[in-house]
């Protein structure tokens, strides 16, 4: 759970400085909403990759990320802007598996 914590801040602040300085800032609080979104796709992939957890908890969990980003960016925001965090929540989702499927454990972890 630490690593998930450690893993869901340094994403954030490294994409919220990316986006912010970096890319082009669209307000901070945008910028700050992307990086969570990022961070959160690293933290929570992470966190679910047990190989002996089922897939349908690790589906389900990683839908209440979507959920929570969705609910989030509509509060903050409006839809048209909370879709690019779904979006780089699932890239990083699908990426940490991919490279999660090079090893022969099919995990990170180990």
């Amino acid at each position: 759970m630490q690593k998930a914590i450690l893993f869901f801040i340094i994403g954030t602040v490294g994409s919220f400085m990316l986006n912010f300085y970096y890319f082009g800032s669209q307000g901070w609080l945008l910028d700050l909403y992307y990086g969570a979104a990022f961070g959160l796709g690293w933290g929570l992939s992470y966190f679910v990759d047990h190989p002996e957890w089922p897939l349908s908890k690790k589906l389900g969990i990683s839908f209440i990320g979507i959920g929570l980003l969705v609910t989030i960016g509509l509060i903050l925001f409006d839809f048209v802007l909370a879709v690019p965090a779904i979006i780089k929540f699932s890239t990083v989702f699908v990426a940490y598996y991919l490279i999660a499927s090079f090893k022969e454990s099919k995990s990170l972890r180990q």
